[in-house]
């Protein structure tokens, strides 16, 4: 009887370039598992803090509940009631005026500010950072920087007038003023940001282009409008954005200086909010009012990117 033995397959030598593969890979693993590592406590602050909240608030909206006793759900009633609350519409008023007036304005002075700034000449450095410093100025020191200036009793604006013989007003305490007050102030704290983004996006048109337009015969004008305003497109879309989000979520200001007041005059959608969750303690209802507030702020945001597409297409 033959016995046959069965000889194994023979195993294959791995080349040089399948172990370097292998170690590259490794490696590229372990750099990859120390990165999530450093990373992954912030991720799950930012995550806490973000998600469950928000995840929270949406299963709130849906119930009513005071903070102490058992919630209640209520279905759509809370959303239902954002139609008929004629406070929030007011608010919605008040937010949507203060948007119209403050964003176009906070551009045209950021321009202006960042065109002037766009120079060579002595001190230089120091007009900027003036310029700046109010953009980080917390909302009490703004709030009471406003208060200060325009109380109709002593404040400076009214002294002013008074010295001058003129009418003296009632800013914060007028119906009609108090709003223009807000904006006012507001520019003088987020126009520095407008400002800081212009400078930065002039400071990068290329010199070469100006230079070019200006042998062409285009005068001061010409050349800004030709040359340097269609590369400031992307930057005034992008800076609308953020202060048309800013202006619709404004409360830090309201809240220092007017208090909504007078007589709801300057109550802002972010304000009633905090009133309607903090104050009366309607928390499902102040989540309904907070989704609102999270739609209207995305489609702002979408019509805004689209009109400032639009006109840059449009800008010759």
């Amino acid at each position: 009887m033959t016995t046959s033995t069965i000889q194994p397959p023979p195993q294959r030598e791995q080349t040089p370039a399948k172990t370097a593969a292998r170690r590259r890979s490794a490696r590229s693993r372990r750099e990859a598992a120390a990165g999530w590592g450093f990373v992954a406590p912030a991720l799950a602050i930012v995550l806490g803090l973000t998600i469950f909240p928000g995840v929270w608030a949406l299963v709130l909206s849906f119930q009513s509940w005071d903070g102490f006793s058992p919630a209640t759900p209520v279905g759509t009633q809370n959303y239902q009631d954002l139609v008929t609350d004629a406070s929030l519409g007011a608010a919605v008023l008040h937010t949507g005026l203060y948007t119209v007036l403050f964003v176009p304005a906070s551009l045209l002075l950021g321009l202006f500010l960042a065109v002037a700034l766009n120079r060579k000449i002595r001190f230089i450095g120091l007009y900027r950072t003036a310029v700046f410093v109010p953009f980080v100025a917390s909302a009490a020191a703004t709030g009471i920087l406003t208060t200060y200036l325009f109380s109709p009793q002593f404040g400076i604006v009214n002294n002013v007038l008074r010295v001058l013989h003129l009418p003296q007003q009632g800013w914060l305490e007028d119906r009609s003023e108090a709003m223009i007050v807000i904006i006012v102030m507001s520019l003088w704290g987020q126009a520095a940001f407008t400002t800081v983004i212009y400078l930065a996006a002039l400071q990068d048109v290329p010199d070469e282009v100006i230079e070019a337009a200006r042998i062409d015969g285009a005068n001061s004008w010409q050349t800004f409008w030709r040359v340097v305003w269609p590369q400031l497109a992307p930057v005034t879309s992008f800076v609308a954005i953020y202060q048309t989000l800013q202006a619709v979520q404004l409360f830090d200001l309201v809240y220092a200086t007017t208090r909504g007041g007078p007589l709801d005059a300057t109550q802002t959608i972010v304000y009633h909010l905090w009133k309607v969750a903090f104050q009366n303690l309607q928390f499902g209802y102040g989540s309904a009012i907070a989704y609102g507030l999270f739609f209207l702020t995305l489609v702002t945001t979408v019509i805004v990117t689209v009109a400032q597409r639009r006109a840059g297409r449009s800008t010759p």
